[in-house]
């Protein structure tokens, strides 16, 4: 489980350098803040799942 943790932390760190490289482009505005938003929600998600005891926590989430 913690290979998927860590793939979705370096999707999330793409994403965000993929944004932070166009921001400059005028056209693609809401391109790019989509981008932010879903690169840190991925890392956010990532990190906190990276936690100990983060197992338990889905556990109570999910019952």
């Amino acid at each position: 489980m913690g290979f998927y943790y860590l793939l979705l932390l370096f999707i999330g760190v793409v994403l965000l350098i993929a944004g932070a490289l166009k921001k400059g482009v005028s056209i693609s505005v809401k391109i790019v803040i989509f981008l932010f938003v879903i690169g840190i929600l991925f890392i956010v998600t990532s990190l906190i799942l990276l936690m100990p005891g983060s197992s338990d926590l889905i556990t109570k989430l999910i019952k």
